[in-house]
């Protein structure tokens, strides 16, 4: 959409900028990976850590942007090599994750109940749990460079582009902020606590199944 284009010189491109957006906010709420951490992270260590994790998960945004400014984004989608790297590495860290998972504790409610939250990892790693989860997703690079290829056009300025990608990472952070609100709020948080074990074995099962579906994802 050559027509459309315009950098900051001409005034910004906001068709084109909601359109994007509009197209990402859409892919950003479906279930997934990044949806299966926050969750668990969520219930199992409380709010703060869950709201790092998603913290976490924005600044990856950030990373797979860069990359597809700079055209690396196209370069991951043609090797076989680079793509089956990081889809393997990335399945390898959630069944990591879910295995400790799995032979966790169950989650032990507080004991006031409405208290915020157990809030027993450090944000440190909270924040590194996020990002990684979301950075090793080869799928992630492609829905990125469809989106751009697709939506974006070739006269778009390099800095309006980082502002897309800028929103995106702010929309991201706001909604999974929104589910860590809501899944520690007390009464979610005692229903989640009254499975016990359970809990962990569903949510680390959730994360190995996830991994073995990226094992197996193809380039399209």
């Amino acid at each position: 959409m050559p027509e459309i284009a315009s950098g900051f010189t001409d005034g910004f491109n906001w068709i084109e900028f909601i359109t994007i957006v509009g197209a990402f906010s859409i892919g950003a709420i479906s279930p997934g990976p990044d949806f299966a951490m926050v969750l668990r992270q969520s219930i199992a260590h409380g709010r703060r850590p869950a709201i790092y994790t998603s913290a976490g998960i924005a600044a990856a945004i950030l990373v797979h942007g860069t990359y597809t400014l700079l055209g690396l984004g196209l370069i991951i989608s043609q090797s076989i090599v680079l793509f089956s790297f990081l889809k393997y590495a990335g399945a390898a860290y959630l069944i990591w994750l879910g295995i400790k998972a799995i032979m966790a504790p169950p989650p032990v409610a507080p004991k006031n109940i409405d208290t915020i939250s157990r809030e027993d990892m450090g944000a440190g790693k909270a924040f590194g749990i996020g990002f990684l989860t979301n950075l090793l997703n080869p799928k992630a690079a492609l829905f990125f460079l469809a989106l751009f290829s697709t939506l974006v056009s070739v006269a778009t300025p390099i800095l309006d582009k980082a502002i897309y990608f800028g929103a995106m990472s702010g929309l991201l952070f706001v909604w999974f902020t929104l589910v860590s609100l809501f899944f520690t709020t007390p009464k979610v948080r005692a229903g989640f606590y009254r499975l016990g074990v359970w809990f962990n074995r569903a949510t680390g099962l959730a994360l190995i199944l996830l991994a073995l579906k990226l094992a197996v994802a193809q380039k399209e």
